[in-house]
């Protein structure tokens, strides 16, 4: 919202507004309530924990860190965090290792299916390429925030005298989440066959590392899934607490936050498919202002990096001559 309005000038000040209103309520759907719903999700099909047990615990360890300002349990998932990913890509690579025939007659599969109308086995019947493309979107845009704004609330923070080498690692960012961890997600679910029981979300992922790794992989993703949620959940909330001061000044973080900690239980009992539709609605208001301001600013953008890889270049030569 802020390089809308100082970016944009004045007369373009409302759509940093608009933005700043979508994020603030879209932060409850792909940074709250989805999280929650999948934690639950996961923790329900491999310990038989119900649904409100685990929105409840969640709520508690979110409202210490927000509201009791109890940092060290955001610490130490934040932590766990590097270990989890490293485990999960380990795992998730052992267990194409172990379905490696599979993997060709998956990646077929995905791209003829990409492209071609079908009836997948999985409940997803009469499924058009404009489906795919649309879930593929959403999904992608889920999973990266690429185009919703939201990640340069964060990489705003950092301390850097480039913007244009913070934007390169803002891109980083995608490339690891969406081409290396969603991939390797998306190939192991398919060369484990489990995409066609008729289970979604998280409980589906734990079902394909289960039956490669029994025993062991379930629980692996069980215990990376809460770990990720729960600092997604804290990192969200940063999110929308700055569209709202933005919006209504500091006096509406505190209230801001006890709603957000309300939202937790709610989104953990609440039915997935209503969950992801909110999610998804939600995700593309936020994302219709901010690609707006980003066509109107991207002269800018181009100006900066062509300045940024001349400069390096320039410096380059220098050290080598």
């Amino acid at each position: 919202m802020y390089y809308i309005k100082n970016g944009l000038g004045n007369k373009w000040a409302w759509l940093g507004t608009v933005f700043a209103v979508f994020a603030a309520v879209a932060a409850f759907g792909i940074g709250n309530t989805v999280q929650s719903n999948s934690v639950a999700d996961v923790i329900h099909a491999n310990f038989s924990i119900p649904t409100w047990v685990t929105g409840v615990v969640l709520m508690v360890l979110v409202g210490l860190v927000l509201i009791g300002g109890i940092k060290r349990i955001g610490n130490v998932a934040g932590s766990l965090v590097p270990i989890m990913a490293i485990a999960y890509l380990t795992a998730g690579l052992i267990v194409l290792g172990i379905n490696s025939e599979a993997i060709p007659a998956a990646l077929d599969m995905v791209f003829t299916h990409a492209f071609t109308g079908t009836a997948a086995e999985g409940g997803f019947a009469g499924a058009a390429v404009w489906m795919a493309i649309r879930f593929g979107v959403a999904r992608g845009v889920f999973s990266n925030e690429a185009g919703l704004g939201s990640a340069p609330i964060a990489h705003a923070a950092a301390q850097t005298k480039s913007p244009v080498r913070q934007g390169l690692v803002a891109m980083l960012g995608t490339f690891i989440d969406t081409l290396i961890i969603c991939s390797i997600t998306g190939l192991v679910i398919i060369t484990s066959g489990e995409w066609t029981s008729g289970v979604s979300g998280a409980a589906l992922t734990s079902a394909a590392f289960a039956s490669a790794l029994p025993g062991l992989g379930n629980y692996l993703i069980a215990i990376s899934l809460a770990i990720f949620a729960f600092t997604t959940i804290i990192g969200w909330s940063f999110y929308g607490e700055r569209s709202v001061e933005y919006l209504f000044g500091v006096k509406a973080v505190k209230p801001y936050r006890v709603l957000w900690i309300i939202a937790v239980p709610v989104g953990a009992v609440v039915s997935l498919d209503f969950i992801w539709l909110v999610a998804d609605t939600l995700n593309a208001m936020m994302a219709i202002p901010n690609l707006i301001a980003l066509a109107l600013l991207s002269p800018i953008v181009f100006k900066l990096t062509r300045e940024f890889f001349a400069e390096k270049a320039e410096n380059a030569e220098k050290q080598n001559g």
